[in-house]
């Protein structure tokens, strides 16, 4: 399935409890990615800030019992353990309101989470956490201390916590960025590019940040990739939707597990559409999938 597991892996960000009416349930997009990286058999590492209490002694149980690193999870007593409430439309899309000041908008640089991203292979992060300033000062120093690591971008918009000025600073720290087809024509469209060319867009960014590596989601229509110059399309999986909660999520890690292993990129969007439209097909952002489960699905091999 993987050519390569020696990749050591670090996700930055919030992690969170997603509410659906009286169901929570563990996530936050940079825990899902690490979760998902996890599965597969990679070394990860979290950072994050979970509250003195209840759900974040939860979430942290949780995290080590999968195999993360939580070296990086600090525990503040000034802020709860994040919240999200989650509400979903009748085709299972998500809406969300984000409990805002949550210990996650505090994460702080220190001596662990330095030693951590030093020895990082790939790094994923995204724009919520830069909501707060302190979150948001300790991500660019970590992205700034390790210069040879990959550095993904999970663009992830969430109103009204984002700004133009801030997404580009982000692009141009990235060597990858994911972007929905909806977020890449709005923040294209903010840098002065009019075109609903999702191709002429991918490429404007990619030049506009000196990025090499995008790829955008469609949805049930499946997903771009520009990879070593080359454009490739996959058409994505068919599924009965239970939620999209976190199968973007799981998308991206599965393909960033694959192309940095070595596969080739038609070959990983085929089974990171795969991974995402069986977690779409699931409850929940982060059910368990096996390689047999993903066999079975495709009808083929990955091994």
């Amino acid at each position: 399935m993987f050519l390569n597991k020696k990749i050591n892996a670090v996700s930055y960000g919030e992690v969170l409890f997603d509410v659906f009416g009286e169901e929570k349930k563990i996530g936050g997009a940079p825990l899902n990615l690490a979760l998902r990286t996890a599965s597969f058999g990679f070394p990860v590492a979290m950072i994050s800030a979970v509250g003195n209490d209840g759900d974040g002694k939860v979430i942290c149980d949780y995290v080590r019992e999968n195999q993360l690193d939580t070296s990086g999870i600090m525990t503040t007593r000034d802020y709860d353990t994040g919240i999200v409430q989650v509400t979903l439309n009748e085709r299972g899309s998500a809406t969300y309101e984000i409990k805002f000041p949550s210990a996650w908008d505090f994460i702080e640089i220190n001596n662990d989470t330095l030693n951590i991203v030093k020895n990082a292979d790939v790094f994923f992060f995204g724009s919520l956490i830069c909501r707060n300033d302190i979150s948001r000062n300790t991500l660019f120093s970590l992205l700034d201390s390790n210069s040879g690591m990959f550095k993904v971008f999970d663009v992830n918009l969430r109103k009204p916590f984002y700004n133009i000025e801030l997404l580009e600073q982000l692009m141009n720290k990235a060597d990858f960025i994911k972007f929905n087809d909806e977020e890449i024509l709005e923040i294209a469209s903010e840098l002065g590019f009019k075109s609903d060319n999702l191709e002429d867009n991918m490429q404007f960014i990619s030049e506009k940040t000196n990025t090499k590596s995008i790829c955008v989601t469609l949805g049930k229509h499946g997903s771009l990739l520009l990879w070593e110059g080359k454009i490739y399309q996959h058409g994505g999986y068919p599924v009965k939707v239970a939620d999209t909660v976190g199968a973007g999520d799981s998308f991206l890690a599965s393909l960033i597990a694959q192309l940095l292993s070595n596969r080739k990129p038609d070959k990983a969007m085929d089974f990171a559409s795969a991974v995402g439209a069986i977690v779409a097909s699931k409850a929940g952002a982060n059910p368990i999938i096996t390689s047999s489960d993903i066999d079975m699905f495709t009808g083929k091999t990955f091994s």
